[in-house]
């Protein structure tokens, strides 16, 4: 399975991108989100989530700026009856940090202003998610980072799991550092987390 592509954006609409990576273009489905990452970048690298559809036998490659968008697709398309499709829809629709939010108040009005998604569809989702989000599964970046952004963040952020706290705790100092330093180096970001926490 093929994790990410790095490359040239060599197409670019708010529904997919094709990256050219040594002279092959990779097409992929994305949401809003990435679309907005990606805006105006000659490179990038973007995470491939491949959904069969079974039926009609076919495979779809989705593209995320980040793998914390990545993995609250999974997490979407893990809900029984929520296909690839219907979390395209949600994570264009919403932010990583709006569906958090409204899963975690269990803001069933939110979840059922997207298109596509009825009472029941959204019920489904906080019932199934939300104890996946509390145990921090979906926990990634938050905000959509540049591809040297996310770096930094993945390293400061495994650092500091290393030193044991909690993957919710080290994003939410992650996001105020980066909200007051956006240009904060692995070690300003470890340094000030940890006067944080």
């Amino acid at each position: 399975m093929i994790d990410y592509i790095s490359g040239r954006v060599a197409e670019l609409s708010p529904t997919r991108v094709i990256i050219d990576n040594a002279g092959i273009g990779y097409c992929m489905e994305i949401s809003l989100q990435t679309y907005e990452a990606l805006d105006g970048r000659s490179e990038a690298v973007v995470f491939i989530q491949s959904q069969f559809n079974q039926r009609d036998g076919s495979q779809t490659d989705y593209g995320f700026a980040t793998k914390s968008e990545r993995e609250l697709f999974q997490l979407i398309t893990s809900v029984s009856g929520m296909g690839a499709a219907s979390a395209r829809m949600i994570l264009s629709s919403l932010t990583a940090d709006e569906l958090r939010d409204a899963i975690l108040s269990e803001n069933i009005n939110t979840l059922k202003s997207i298109k596509g998604i009825g009472l029941k569809s959204a019920q489904r989702m906080v019932l199934e998610l939300k104890d996946k989000i509390v145990k921090g599964d979906g926990q990634g970046e938050g905000a959509l980072f540049t591809s040297q952004d996310s770096a930094t963040v993945e390293e400061a952020s495994a650092a500091l799991v290393m030193l044991g706290f909690s993957k919710p705790n080290i994003n939410k100092a992650i996001q105020a550092i980066l909200k007051a330093n956006p240009k904060a180096t692995v070690e300003q970001i470890i340094k000030s987390a940890l006067q944080m926490m």
